[in-house]
């Protein structure tokens, strides 16, 4: 693809060789002459000079004094994201049911539908036109999966789950298992039944190894567009909104409400009923507390979360503190000498 050409479909202006032939993408350390690279931070900003990649994707105020070929662009990492989607694109749909998947007779499975080996597609289930279902996914009964979605070998979705379109689920994905609900019963546990559904709205993305289950009653809920990495646990009941990224080995307890555009590092723990409301960020590892509220646009870290700015100075207290201990030593030894006279 021609430079001029990458630009156009970018809807981004371009200087330079705008006939320059580009063969594929790389990261700006490792282009070459024939490949796109982009900067995409103030770091890259003061390498760029030395990359030999053949066009790069920059800023609008990026200076050029060496008349290099550039794409201009409000968000270099986003459009170098659609180029490298653009040069890469995913594998052709192969319409068709395998011979050895197992399709209930009132599923109803579209057009252009691409089912893998040995998956299963229970009673009275829809799956929607351009979907593609892996080898060995389990769909159970009353499944509704929205077109254009993807799930990966080896998905799991249980009964009476909603799932919209353009979901990507990945392998391992177990989505509607019981929520972990038990009551005690004299001197043991009794099962609580987990009688409700999943909704996963458009365009969420979850990744390997992930559990969303079902609410106990009403509904557990993935907002559109929200993505979830590898190993994250969403308990019964949750609401989770809109745009909300989650990284991996996170877990949610049940009843917990996340807002819109909410961001929540890795390893993160939230109890139950706890509320992070709209474009809070949650850091790595912190711990929010049962019924516990992250206020909207706050930045919290540390167990039990806390403002940044108050972990970061409990942090430094602590590093002091060897050196407070040595010190109280000290006078110790002092006083004691005083003392002795």
């Amino acid at each position: 693809m021609r430079v001029r050409e990458l630009a156009e479909w970018l809807a981004a202006t371009f200087e330079g060789d705008g006939e320059k032939e580009l063969t594929g993408v790389a990261a700006l350390e490792t282009a070459g002459s024939t490949e796109l690279a982009f900067v995409g931070s103030r770091k890259a900003a003061q390498q760029a000079h030395l990359s030999a990649a053949g066009c790069l994707i920059v800023p609008q105020d990026f200076p050029n004094p060496g008349g290099r070929t550039l794409i201009r662009t409000a968000e270099p990492r986003t459009a170098f994201a659609r180029a490298v989607a653009r040069f890469h694109p995913p594998p052709p749909l192969v319409p068709g049911v395998h011979p050895s998947a197992v399709i209930h007779p009132s599923a109803e499975i579209a057009e252009e539908v691409e089912i893998g080996p040995l998956a299963v597609v229970g009673e009275g289930s829809r799956i929607g036109a351009h979907c593609r279902i892996g080898a060995g996914c389990v769909i159970g009964k009353r499944v509704s999966i929205g077109e254009g979605s993807l799930l990966y070998a080896n998905v799991t979705v249980y009964d009476d789950v909603d799932i919209g379109r353009r979901v990507i689920l990945h392998s391992g994905c177990v989505i509607g298992a019981d929520g972990f609900g038990f009551v005690m019963a004299g001197d043991h546990y009794e099962k609580f039944p987990q009688i409700g559904r999943v909704v996963i709205e458009d365009d969420v993305e979850i990744g390997a190894n992930s559990c969303v289950d079902r609410a106990a009653l009403g509904v557990t809920r993935i907002g559109q567009g929200t993505k979830l990495d590898n190993l994250v646990h969403v308990a019964h009941n949750c609401r989770i909104g809109r745009h909300v990224v989650v990284a991996a080995q996170t877990g949610f307890s049940g009843g917990v409400t996340v807002e819109d555009y909410a961001v929540i590092g890795g390893q993160v723990g939230i109890g139950d009923k706890a509320r992070i409301e709209t474009r809070a960020v949650l850091g790595s590892g912190c711990g929010v507390l049962s019924s516990k509220i992250v206020r909207r646009g706050q930045v919290v870290w540390g167990t039990p979360a806390r403002p940044l700015k108050e972990y970061l100075e409990q942090l430094a207290n602590l590093a002091r503190l060897p050196a407070m201990r040595r010190q109280i030593a000290e006078l110790r030894a002092r006083l004691e000498k005083m003392e002795a006279r």
